[in-house]
């Protein structure tokens, strides 16, 4: 038996972002996506390496930070060492549409790390993200067809604070919650970590 959910799903279109119900089975065959969000430091990147790790076959690790000064240098250093020699690593700041593309048939594990790093860089760089989210989306749909693949994405949780104090900000934020929102609803899974603990919500 197939469970069926019900998902309100929003979407950007030429007038505006619009919300619509869509109906997707709760059970597929094909690529498996957990998502994993939560705050800074919250240990959800470590939480994601973990569950990814204990899965068997050709694993892949697609990094979207960029090493723009020493300290992100340091931790993208430090990430690197903490993998090990399992993971076969891909640094890509803006295509990763592309880059998961291009690698699907190659791996059972993908691991992407993280989109909203991947989101702010877009934001940066282009005057229209919201088609790169739409580009990126329609790109997770075409790996339906890869059985077996698991997906896990990370991603965080920035809209817990403050509203930010400037228009570039809350337009990343307004972003991320809205993408951290679809990519959700397509997921198979979704976990929250706060604190070094995981809560499975999805």
């Amino acid at each position: 038996m197939v469970k069926v959910n019900l998902a309100f799903i929003p979407s950007f279109h030429d007038e505006g972002w619009v919300f619509c119900f869509c109906v997707h089975g709760g059970s597929k065959n094909g690529m498996k996506i957990i998502f994993i969000t939560g705050g800074a430091r919250s240990g959800k990147s470590a939480f994601a390496l973990l569950e990814a790790s204990g899965r068997k076959g050709s694993k892949a690790y697609v990094a979207t930070a960029e090493a723009l000064d020493d300290e992100m240098k340091e931790r993208i250093h430090k990430h690197k060492t903490g993998r090990g020699d399992d993971w076969d690593t891909y640094e890509e700041p803006l295509n990763i549409a592309g880059t998961l593309k291009d690698i699907k048939g190659n791996y059972k594990t993908i691991l992407l790390d993280c989109l909203t790093l991947w989101l702010s860089n877009t934001l940066l760089k282009s005057q229209q993200p919201e088609e790169s989210i739409e580009f990126f989306i329609d790109g997770l749909n075409s790996l339906n067809s890869v059985d077996g693949l698991h997906l896990y994405i990370v991603s965080n949780e920035v809209g817990m604070g403050i509203v930010p104090d400037n228009t570039l900000s809350r337009r990343f934020r307004d972003l991320a919650g809205t993408l951290n929102q679809r990519i959700a609803a397509l997921a198979d899974e979704v976990n929250l970590v706060i604190a070094g603990i995981p809560v499975k919500i999805k």
